[in-house]
């Protein structure tokens, strides 16, 4: 399991992102977080083109689906949501990650349980 954000372990940065020049900009040490895909399309499109690892904040299977086939490292969302996407993830075998968005280090335990792929401390978030 991945864990985004907690103080004890180092990972990379997750960064909103809303524009081409900012992603650009972005530290290449840093994870770009795009909005909902509606929102966004046009820039995880450049992303999947150039070959830039980024994440999207999703909220339904059917933009699970998406974020994927757009080559999405990761998908963001809330714990609810992780754990029905992460078995529809497990079944087409897909290459993004699921990510769960927590509070709590409690979460933790329950969604290693789930098989989710990893967490993200929502306060990590920038």
């Amino acid at each position: 399991m991945k864990i985004f954000g907690h103080q004890w372990i180092e990972s990379k940065s997750i960064n909103q992102i809303y524009s081409i020049n900012d992603i650009q900009n972005s530290n290449s040490n840093s994870i770009i977080l795009l909005e909902p895909l509606d929102k966004s399309i046009e820039l995880a499109k450049y992303c999947q083109k150039n070959y830039i690892s980024y994440a999207l904040n999703i909220s339904s299977i059917k933009e699970a689906i998406f974020a994927n086939e757009l080559g999405a490292s990761y998908i963001i969302t809330s714990q609810k949501n992780a754990t029905q996407i992460q078995l529809i993830a497990q079944n087409y075998l897909f290459d993004t990650e699921i990510l769960a968005i927590i509070e709590n280090e409690d979460d933790i335990s329950q969604l290693a349980k789930d098989g989710i792929d990893g967490v993200v401390f929502e306060n990590s978030i920038k």
